[in-house]
This record gives structure tokens, C-alpha cells and sequence, in this order.
């Protein structure tokens, strides 16, 4: 009986804490020695993963702040919104963000509100079951869609370039930044576009909501030496020590945040050993049907772009 008691008090502390942790917001940095031996520093700020709802006041303050850090460029991948009201203090949140260059793609939580539903669907082999477009047309989709549209069109207003199955370009600090990206390859809308030749000098720099082997495989292919992507929320659940459970994808779990090489080790140069730097971001929410987290702090990245050695 004395046991019992002390699992539980251990269990309800454990919830409290991961309650709590689900607000400790906080900036992480990397250094990405990828650009030519002459070129500037750039540094690009990467956001995922807000899930907001409009009650939440401190994320949207916390993002208000990350102008503050001075980023050349903002790269947002997806899941935004989590609540069919959420678009304006989204966007009141981006407000000091969208004065700068940046770019995005969308992720299935900015098209479909998310649901409750089991725990235990993320510890699936494949936890796609409950967001593909099957499953979707299966429920009342219409009470969960969300402003994707208007979303897109605010963040294309401000000047941020829509990746959406498509390429574009910015250029910061004399540095031509080379951008793909693709839909959310969660619900299977990614469609890579058709290949295009490397401006000379420039580096490609591939966006993508979730880390799909077969999305980072295209993009390698295509020449991308940086890749960004979110929707794994770091596991959003670790285990000190031993890491993210699921990336509720078919990303490994030791590439669900962070920075890394891929497909094998880190590149050394730009090219090198036929990898390429890619960065997930951890993202700054969760469902709200699950706001917690534990041992994996909510997180914007700013990454350093430095010469390559």
C-alpha cells in the first residue's frame, strides 16, 4: 500500500513537472559551418511548432522577443495554430519576426485542428494512422479546418517566401540562400519540385514540416547542404540519458532534435562525405489535448551559418 502511494505521488509529481516544463521556453544556438572560406556570418532563426491557442499569452511574448536576437532570417516550419481563433494573436506574435526576411511552409496542425485521442497512438511503428487524408475525410473535418489559406497569404503579405512545393530565394549579408521546400509530407502533400541548377555561390537550404526520410533523401539529391524541419517536438517526452521515445515520423530517434548529419556523419566541408547539416527544431508547443513536456524543453533555434573549414 506504501508503495502504491509513493508511485503515485512520484507519477503526479512527475505530470506536474512536465506541465510546467511545456511553458520553460527557451533559445537554443548552433553553429553551422557551412558557407565559402570569405563569406559573412548569417544567422537564421528557426521557429516550428507553436500550436497555439489564443489564451496562451507567454508563448506569444516570448515570440514578440526573439526579434531581439537580430536574425538575418526567419524560417518557420509549420504547426502554427492548434484553435480555429488562433490566426490573429498568431500573427500578432510573428508581428516583429515578419518585419524580416524569412520564409515557411505549413504543417498538418495549420490545415486540421488537432483531436483528442490516445496516448499510446504515438508509440505506433506508424503513428500516421490518425492524420493521413483517409483517416481525415473519415471524421467532421469541417469543424476542424483551420485559416491555412489566410495564413499563407498574411505571411506571403508581410514577404516571407512561400515554400510550399516550390523554390525561392533570399538573399542576406552577400550570401544567396537557394530555397526549396515542400508541403507537409505528414499528410503526404509533399511534391518536390522540378530540379533547378545552383545559382553559382549560392547554397541550398531545403524546408520541410516533417523529417520524411524520403524528403531528405529528395533533398539531397537536389544539392541541399542545410535542411530545417520541426513536427517531432524533440519526442516532447525523453528520457534523461537514453533520449526521444518516437519522432512520430520515420526520422531515427537520435536525429529528433538538434542538429546532425545526414544521411552519415557530419559533413566537414560543404559536400563533404556526401551528407548535409540538418537541423529539427523541437517546436515551441504541444496539443493542447497533451501540454506537456519532459526532458525536452519547448525551443527556437538560432543557427549560426559560418565558414566551412
Amino acid at each position: 500500500m506504501r508503495t502504491t502511494a509513493v508511485l503515485a505521488a512520484g507519477a503526479a509529481a512527475g505530470f506536474a513537472y512536465a506541465l510546467l516544463e511545456a511553458h520553460a521556453f527557451t533559445v537554443r544556438h548552433a553553429v553551422v559551418p557551412v558557407l565559402d572560406p570569405d563569406a559573412e556570418p548569417v544567422r537564421i532563426l528557426h521557429v516550428s511548432d507553436l500550436h497555439l491557442v489564443p489564451s496562451q499569452t507567454d508563448k506569444i511574448a516570448f515570440v514578440r522577443d526573439l526579434a531581439t536576437l537580430e536574425p538575418d532570417v526567419v524560417v518557420d516550419t509549420g504547426d502554427n495554430l492548434a484553435h480555429r481563433e488562433a490566426l490573429p494573436p498568431l500573427l500578432h506574435a510573428l508581428e516583429p519576426l515578419l518585419a524580416l526576411p524569412g520564409a515557411f511552409v505549413l504543417g498538418s496542425n495549420d490545415y486540421y485542428a488537432p483531436v483528442a485521442k490516445s496516448w499510446s497512438r504515438y508509440l505506433r511503428k506508424d503513428p500516421r494512422d490518425a492524420d493521413t487524408p483517409r483517416a481525415l475525410r473519415r471524421r467532421d473535418t469541417e469543424s476542424r479546418v483551420l485559416p491555412a489559406g489566410e495564413l499563407a497569404a498574411e505571411l506571403r503579405r508581410a514577404g516571407w517566401k512561400d515554400l510550399t512545393n516550390r523554390r525561392d530565394a533570399v538573399i542576406t549579408r552577400h550570401t544567396h540562400l537557394d530555397l526549396v521546400g515542400v508541403d507537409d509530407p505528414h499528410l503526404d502533400r509533399d511534391e518536390f519540385p522540378a530540379r533547378a541548377p545552383l545559382p553559382r555561390g549560392a547554397l541550398r537550404v531545403g524546408v520541410a514540416h516533417a523529417p520524411y526520410r524520403r524528403v531528405l533523401e529528395a533533398m539531397r539529391h537536389d544539392g541541399a547542404e542545410l535542411v530545417l524541419a520541426g513536427h517531432t517536438h524533440g519526442g516532447q517526452l525523453a528520457v534523461p540519458g537514453y533520449g526521444a521515445l518516437v519522432t512520430n515520423c520515420d526520422l531515427d530517434r537520435g536525429r529528433a532534435k538538434g542538429l546532425h548529419g545526414w544521411p552519415g556523419p557530419r559533413p566537414d566541408a560543404r559536400g563533404g562525405q556526401g551528407s548535409y547539416w540538418l537541423h529539427v527544431s523541437a517546436g515551441l508547443g504541444t496539443s493542447p489535448f497533451a501540454p506537456v513536456r519532459f526532458a525536452c524543453r519547448p525551443e527556437a533555434t538560432l543557427l549560426e551559418l559560418v565558414p566551412a573549414d
